[in-house]
């Protein structure tokens, strides 16, 4: 049979997208030093590393990490991690590719151009197809981004909704104003998830984008999940509860929640919360597993502003003789992040943590691995926006081999951070001091 037009449009779209990945990955391998070095791996596989249920600190984690959820766990999941932006658009658009019924996207930045542009192409091309697809994007967030863009995708017969309009105006000193939509998922026919740090963005394509503070770190680090399984129902759960609170409507008819068998060994928590909502069920799961930690605790995070019970808990877990390291940016986009974040370092090293600071690359991860058990990914930083104004969602893997991985990636980052010690930090100049006190006036809105 002869291709139709559309079958023509989407092979070629199809060539055109892969060629922009290929150019990507080309210049990922540039990078020695993130994951692309000899030997480091820039994807993983767990399905064949499950961890067995059986051990001690493993059933204590999972009955703290129940408890903490107020929920069971998912059982018979699949997980892949995903390093750093091109690994992340190749699994996600390759899934996009494969998409016959839906397509969900939230997504806190939607940029227009490089894999924002790639998307577009690709999503356009599946709508034609009949695939249904709804995108979600925070008006914040997507600031930069032509409203063209979503225009043209609506004109196409894709739902679109945008979080919190921003109207200054009307709502600059109403706390509504600071609401974002920070959550970073993509759910294909019910089936795949996507879940991390990783938005849809050009920065994280070297030499398109630069960070204002470090222009030759062209290089963002961050972590992404592949997920399948049961656990994805209740990804799509969260997805589409959060579509019909903010557009008021339902999202369009597809076959959501297809029959799911295990394909793995993974157990799974969804652990996220809403905007403006107190409760906060990711960062009750962390205070629990880090004061349930009897060996180790590595953190790897973007924004660091804790709040102070995070602080305690991991002051009191160091003091209790258990190892605890953190992966903090050494430059950031956001000043006052950066500096409220050093201000803390004095009790945390005073405690025995182990601080380091990563300066070739702009962290962007927000990672976390307890007692080589206990894994989380998503898009919740530790600070006080996270904690206070954000809608989040984050994974908790219970999982050996997922959390090995985990922690291989960890000891990557510290081969190529500074350590920060307590005499440096001790004998930090004046202009320093002076922008952590101010900074951290800031705190609840960072």
């Amino acid at each position: 049979m002869a291709s139709t037009g559309h079958e023509s449009s989407a092979s070629r779209l199809q060539v055109a997208v892969r060629r922009w990945l290929r150019s990507r990955k080309a210049d990922m391998g540039a990078s020695e030093h993130l994951g692309a070095r000899a030997g480091a791996r820039l994807f993983y596989f767990n399905e064949d590393r499950s961890a067995p249920s059986g051990g001690p600190l493993f059933r204590k984690h999972a009955e703290v990490l129940t408890t903490a959820l107020g929920a069971t766990l998912s059982e018979g999941n699949a997980v892949r991690v995903l390093v750093n932006g091109p690994p992340t658009y190749e699994a996600m658009f390759r899934a996009i590719e494969g998409a016959r019924d839906h397509i969900n996207i939230e997504s806190y930045i939607i940029d227009g151009e490089g894999p924002g542009k790639a998307l577009a192409d690709l999503l356009l091309a599946k709508r034609r197809e009949g695939v249904r697809i709804n995108v979600l994007f925070d008006s914040f967030g997507s600031l930069s981004t032509d409203r063209v863009y979503f225009d043209m995708l609506r004109d196409a017969g894709i739902a679109v909704w945008e979080f919190n309009p921003l109207r200054p105006l009307r709502n600059l000193l109403n706390r509504a104003f600071h609401l974002r939509d920070h959550r970073k998922l993509l759910i294909v026919d019910g089936r795949i998830a996507f879940i991390g740090g990783v938005n849809i963005s050009s920065v994280y394509s070297p030499g398109l984008s630069k960070p204002d503070e470090k222009e030759e770190a062209t290089q963002w680090r961050d972590t992404h999940l592949e997920i399948r399984g049961p656990v994805v129902k209740t990804l799509q759960r969260l997805f589409l509860d959060h579509w019909r609170s903010q557009s008021g409507r339902p999202a369009q008819r597809a076959l959501y929640f297809p029959t799911l068998q295990p394909c793995g060994g993974q157990r799974i928590g969804v652990a996220a919360c809403d905007a403006g909502r107190r409760r906060n069920p990711f960062y009750r799961s962390l205070v629990s597993a880090i004061d349930a930690a009897e060996e180790r605790i590595l953190v790897t995070v973007a924004y660091f502003v804790p709040p102070r019970r995070i602080v305690r808990a991991l002051v009191r877990a160091a003091r209790r003789g258990v190892e605890v390291r953190l992966m903090l940016p050494g430059f950031s986009d956001v000043w006052a992040s950066l500096h409220a974040g050093r201000s803390l370092y004095g009790r945390l090293l005073h405690a025995g943590v182990k601080i380091y600071e990563l300066h070739d690359a702009f962290l962007h991860a927000k990672t976390t691995v307890i007692d080589g058990v206990w894994t989380t990914v998503g898009s919740s930083n530790m600070d006080w926006r996270s904690y206070l104004h954000n809608a989040e969602a984050n994974v908790i893997v219970l999982d050996t081999g997922l959390a090995r991985e985990m922690e291989d990636l960890f000891w990557q980052d510290v081969e190529i951070a500074q350590p920060v010690t307590l005499e440096a930090w001790r004998g930090r100049g004046t202009l320093q001091r002076l922008a952590e006190w101010l900074a951290r006036k800031f705190q609840f809105f960072l």
